[in-house]
């Protein structure tokens, strides 16, 4: 544990054992991700009902300390300190910020200067909660790793398989995407077979504080700020011209880096005088040029199409000497399946050619492919083709 910096340790005689008796037990041993939330609270609560010996551990991962806003990390800390009180389980405090700014904020900031929309979810999953974090569990002795993912695991000759929560509208496997098949093999996803409302149930039951708290929506590092003020403090704008795409300019972009295709809100030219009163929508990013290209009314054609490249490709369970095979896949989260077909480029390349046309398909988000609930895997959409 020496390699990461303990911020906070709470093990007390009180809760059944000292640390040095924690250290040694025989009982296979979990250590829990608490995010302050109440899926991560049950999911510690039931893994002690189960008989593990169970330790809780928040991860901090921002620095927060020169912000003007407040974080709110720190109430998330309060509640994790009163729910592992509360549940009977010591806790620590674990620094990874140096980590996240390395492995997951830094590739943030370098799509966004690409005009590319990143998923930092996901990346964070692969690089921090399953790479660094997985690496100070098992420094601390830990057989396994639960969060309070909506996700399942099933073991078959000897392959652990990624499966779709069972709560449809709270799925979260496409944020674990590119996990790798040692780093499930230590996963426990606690809740995964469970509705969420069963889940708030359980918690009010066992009176657990967070039990009717609101879940956490947005990008975590940056809490109550507004994303384009965020941005400004990282990476410098670069106004522009905003085009329709017969080349009238209708307004100017604050940067191309604060739009994403398909976008609606925050264009601020709903009352351009040559319009038709509708509702106008980003269509196309001209890096080059830097210029937003933007439609109104009905949907353009430019907004969808029939097939994507992304690079980067991770099979989860193996699967990546596959040259062509059906799936279902996503270009965003709660997206329902779409029915396709992956075909083998090159080496991690896949080309997805979908069954029908898809709406604003982002280059820098993530494409991921099933196979029914099995998540195959996923890349990185780096090209669409309409």
């Amino acid at each position: 544990m020496n390699d990461y910096t303990i911020i906070e340790r709470n093990v007390k005689p009180g809760r059944g054992k000292t640390e040095k008796e924690f250290m040694g037990s025989a009982k296979k041993r979990v250590i829990v991700g608490m995010s302050g939330g109440v899926d991560s609270a049950v999911s510690a609560l039931l893994l002690k009902e189960q008989g593990y010996d169970v330790v809780g551990v928040f991860m901090k991962n921002w620095d927060d300390s020169a912000d003007d806003v407040e974080c709110p990390a720190a109430a998330d800390y309060e509640d994790v300190r009163s729910v592992c009180d509360q549940i009977g389980i010591p806790y620590y405090t674990v620094n990874f910020e140096n980590e996240y700014w390395e492995r997951v904020f830094q590739y943030f900031l370098a799509e966004y200067k690409r005009g590319r929309t990143p998923n930092p979810d996901v990346l964070c999953n692969k690089e921090i909660k399953f790479a660094a974090f997985l690496d100070f569990a098992k420094k601390a002795g830990a057989d396994y790793l639960a969060t309070g993912h909506y996700a399942r695991l099933e073991s078959s000759k000897g392959i652990t398989y990624l499966k779709k929560g069972l709560d449809a509208g709270k799925d979260q496997s496409y944020f674990l995407c590119m996990l790798s098949q040692n780093q499930i093999e230590r996963a426990m996803f606690p809740i995964g077979g469970m509705q969420k409302a069963d889940v708030r149930a359980l918690a009010d039951r066992a009176g657990l504080s967070v039990a009717k708290k609101k879940d956490s929506t947005g990008i975590c590092f940056i809490g109550e700020r507004k994303f384009k003020q965020f941005l400004q403090t990282y990476l410098p704008a670069s106004p522009g011209d905003m085009k329709t795409v017969e080349g009238e300019v209708v307004g100017r972009h604050d940067g191309l880096m604060y739009y994403t295709l398909g976008q609606r809100r925050g264009l601020n030219i709903g009352g351009s005088k040559d319009g038709t009163g509708e509702r106008w929508f980003v269509v196309e990013k001209d890096m080059q040029n830097n210029i937003l290209y933007v439609s109104q009314g009905a949907e353009s054609e430019l907004l969808y199409s029939r097939a994507l490249v992304m690079s980067g490709m991770n099979f989860i369970s193996g699967g990546g000497e596959r040259k062509s095979f059906e799936c279902g896949a996503k270009v965003r989260y709660r997206q329902p399946d779409q029915k396709g077909r992956a075909e083998k480029l090159g080496e991690a390349l896949y080309r997805v050619e979908f069954e029908e046309k898809q709406r604003a398909v982002t280059p820098g988000q993530y494409c991921v492919l099933y196979d029914g609930d099995i998540c195959l895997g996923g890349g990185v959409i780096d090209e669409v083709i309409f």
